[in-house]
């Protein structure tokens, strides 16, 4: 909650708190807050049971940290399997240390290939005749 707070921050804090509440209050303020707070967590614990019991003993081991989404997300996705979707299959297919290394790729689904840095000669056009060396393609408005 305060990770940004520093040392000098929380010096000034506190020399705030003596300035306005004065050395005799401020333990009694103290004390009424952490009272306060018990009181919340206390609430939210009950709550939390009560919600609990409710829901029946089918959710007897329900977290209420797992409605984060993240965490939801994490748990759905990949439960307690290492790579349930196989996506270590992929990343490790598409790793670009294995063309630089001139190691052929692994096989993503089953499907081998390749990957080749050398040019080629461009494809001929679907429709029409191909294009003379030099020669520009039609421009079409239409297409850009």
């Amino acid at each position: 909650m305060f990770s940004d707070v520093g040392g000098l921050e929380l010096l000034t804090l506190i020399v705030m708190a003596i300035i306005i509440f004065g050395p005799d209050k401020l333990p009694k303020l103290i004390q009424d807050t952490m009272g306060f707070i018990r009181k919340i967590r206390s609430f939210a614990d009950t709550a939390k049971e009560d919600i609990r019991s409710e829901l029946g003993p089918e959710f007897k081991d329900f977290e209420f940290e797992d409605l984060n989404p993240k965490t939801f997300v994490r748990k759905q996705l990949l439960g307690d399997q290492e790579d349930p979707l196989g996506l270590k299959d992929m990343k490790d297919s598409l790793d670009i240390r294995s063309v630089l290394d001139d190691k052929p790729a692994a096989p993503v689904n089953g499907r081998g290939g390749s990957v080749s840095f050398e040019k080629s000669a461009p494809a001929p056009a679907a429709a029409g005749a191909p294009l003379a060396p030099g020669e520009r393609p039609p421009f079409d408005p239409d297409a850009t």
